[in-house]
């Protein structure tokens, strides 16, 4: 390495397990994690904004294209820019659903059980909308171009789905397309693609999911070894 910038520190490397250790927390963490849910029924019941904060400082740790950390997360925990938001977002999902999606779309969600609706924009507590900056601008204004955007903005989103879901949190992962309209109602500027809604908080007593969703892929279905 020859160039002036690098200036490398000492590792601080994680606690080296034995085999018999690695394996048993890997298990436990896959059991853990195999427990996530997509959730739509939520509650109202409030979540400390220090809890969403930390969970971000978590996503912000993410590796990305040149460190150049190509995110922005806008936090919406007020009443009135949730209700904006599902307003604009039903708007597309009516389109959604009433055809743009084609045939073959529509029929798969069929066993998901979603449709135009979506209070779950205005139940739950939080919603984080997740930008991708397709470039920032440097300390003199000049435009600097950001790497493999959507990869690192894709690891950072989930960074931050696995933190919520580990302080005992739901979530769930809302796309309405397209999504211009959170660049609007959120102030954010063109150079922010708008990557995904998560709707953040408890679930309700009462909420149900899929079943359809629950059946995941077996390992050999989804992993080769060479």
């Amino acid at each position: 390495m020859t160039d002036f910038h690098y200036d490398p520190i000492p590792l601080d490397p994680p606690q080296r397990l034995t085999e018999a250790e690695m394996l048993r927390s890997a298990t436990a963490h896959c059991e853990f994690v195999s427990k996530r849910r997509t959730v739509r029924d939520f509650s109202p019941d409030p979540i400390d904004r220090a809890v969403i904060e930390v969970c971000l400082e978590a996503a912000g740790s993410a590796p990305s294209g040149a460190n150049h950390q190509p995110w922005h997360f806008v936090c919406i925990n007020d009443v009135n820019t949730k209700r904006a938001i599902r307003e604009a977002a039903e708007v597309e999902e009516q389109a959604f659903y009433g055809g743009r999606a084609g045939d073959a779309w529509l029929n798969d969600l069929k066993k998901i059980g979603t449709d135009a609706s979506k209070p779950f924009l205005e139940t739950a507590p939080w919603l984080v909308a997740v930008f991708a900056e397709r470039y920032t601008n440097d300390q003199q204004g000049q435009r600097k171009k950001n790497y493999y955007v959507p990869e690192s903005v894709g690891i950072a989103t989930g960074f931050l789905i696995n933190a919520l879901h580990h302080v005992g949190l739901a979530t769930l992962t809302h796309t309405p397309n397209p999504m211009k309209f959170l660049n609007q109602i959120l102030d954010r500027p063109s150079r922010e693609r708008p990557f995904l809604l998560l709707v953040v908080g408890h679930p309700a007593q009462d909420a149900m999911v899929p079943r359809a969703a629950t059946v995941k892929k077996p390992l050999n279905q989804i992993a080769t070894f060479v």
